[in-house]
This record gives structure tokens, C-alpha cells and sequence, in this order.
């Protein structure tokens, strides 16, 4: 075997540091909530494929074998399979992860199926919608600040500001889910509206900037 396959004492440092590096900042991403949803997901993607990258040219020293071409080819053939057939499994466990298994993710399917009782028990879900009430967000504010509702009426959130908007309940940090909802994306090109099945009072606010907050109450009359 050439010389040329083996690294150098740098090289294998260089790619630890490297390794050790991406390593720290993934864990940081996840421990700090930098990001959530599927930001943090491609984030973390992202990474990793540096990460791949590092393994391969500092460690593996792909392409420096007899057969170069054809080794990069097999690698990155073999290396497609395996982001689908991972993508894939991250697909089927994010819609299990929606409309299966516990309370409230049982309880939002109930709601958009409008399924209201089930064998003579109720699921929680409202049966007829009521009052439908806006929540404009505008140059980083939101109007009303506080919203008072029944049970059973509606909220809008109509985001007017160019940046994407990821609503979510309770305060900052930690984040509560509200019917099986815990976050609500809102562009400036399309509204979310949720169902108001829950009693009592919340406060919502954006994940991605925690000053942009209000609160609504529910009675239930």
C-alpha cells in the first residue's frame, strides 16, 4: 500500500479536533434550544454531514486507494441509501409521533377530525365551532394583547411582519402544548387558526423571539 493512503500525524489531528468540534456545537444547539422543530433537525443534519465529510478525507482517506473514482462512487451510492432510508423512518416517526399515542396528541386528532365522542365518552374535541377571534402580529407586536373566549371559538394568528413566526404556549423556555398543539407556524402569506378545547388562562409567544407574546383566556360556559 502507497504512502499516499495514509495520513499524517497532523491530518488525524486536525480531523479529531474537527470531529471533536462539530461534536460539542450539536450538543450545544440541542442543550441551549438555539433552535426547535425542524430548524433544529436540519441543523443538526447539517452537521452531520460536515461531521461524514471529516470522517471520510481525514480518516478513511477515500479516493486515495488504487481505485479512487470507483470508491468515491460505491461510498456515496452506499451513503444515498442510507439518508433515505433514514429520512424516511424520520417521516413515518414524525406522523406516528402526530396522530398517535398520548393524551394530547390524541385529543388534537380527535379535533381535526371533529370527532366529539367516541363509544358515548367524550374526546375533548368540540363538536360545532363558535366565535372566531384575530390575533394580529405587526412590526413585533401583537394585537389584542390578551384575548378572553368560550370554549369551543377559535383563534387566528395572522402574522403581518415578513420573518416566520413559530407560536408556541407557555413562557419562555419552556414550552406547554395547548389540545395536542405545542407550536404554530405563521407566515405572512397564511393565518393559523386553532380550536380553543381547553379551559383556562395561557400565555403564548414566538420561540424564535420571546418578546412577541400575548395571552388568551378560555371559559368554559
Amino acid at each position: 500500500m502507497s504512502k499516499s493512503e495514509h495520513g499524517t500525524a497532523t491530518s488525524y489531528v486536525i480531523g479529531y479536533v474537527l470531529s471533536l468540534l462539530f461534536t460539542v456545537i450539536a450538543y450545544l444547539l440541542v442543550a441551549n434550544k438555539t433552535f426547535s422543530g425542524n430548524r433544529l433537525l436540519m441543523a443538526i443534519l447539517g452537521i452531520a454531514v460536515v461531521q461524514m465529510f471529516v470522517q471520510i478525507f481525514f480518516f478513511l482517506h477515500l479516493g486515495r486507494g488504487p481505485k479512487p473514482l470507483y470508491n468515491v462512487v460505491f461510498f456515496f451510492a452506499t451513503a444515498g441509501i442510507i439518508v433515505i432510508v433514514v429520512g424516511a423512518s424520520l417521516l413515518i416517526m414524525d406522523n406516528l409521533y402526530r396522530n398517535m399515542s398520548s393524551v394530547e396528541v390524541t385529543k388534537r386528532q380527535a379535533q381535526d377530525e371533529g370527532i366529539s365522542e367516541v363509544g358515548g365518552q367524550k374526546t375533548g374535541a368540540c363538536k360545532e365551532i363558535k366565535n372566531n377571534h384575530i390575533v394580529t402580529i405587526k412590526n413585533g407586536k401583537v394585537s389584542p394583547a390578551s384575548t378572553e373566549a368560550q370554549l369551543c371559538d377559535t383563534i387566528t394568528f395572522v402574522n403581518k411582519d415578513k420573518k416566520e413566526r413559530e407560536m408556541a404556549f407557555g413562557s419562555h423556555p419552556n414550552h406547554d402544548g395547548y389540545g395536542g398543539i405545542y407550536d404554530v407556524l405563521v407566515n405572512n402569506r397564511r393565518p393559523e387558526t386553532i380550536t380553543l378545547n381547553q379551559s383556562g388562562d395561557y400565555i403564548f409567544h414566538d420561540h424564535l423571539d420571546p418578546s412577541v407574546s400575548g395571552y388568551f383566556s378560555v371559559e368554559n360556559k
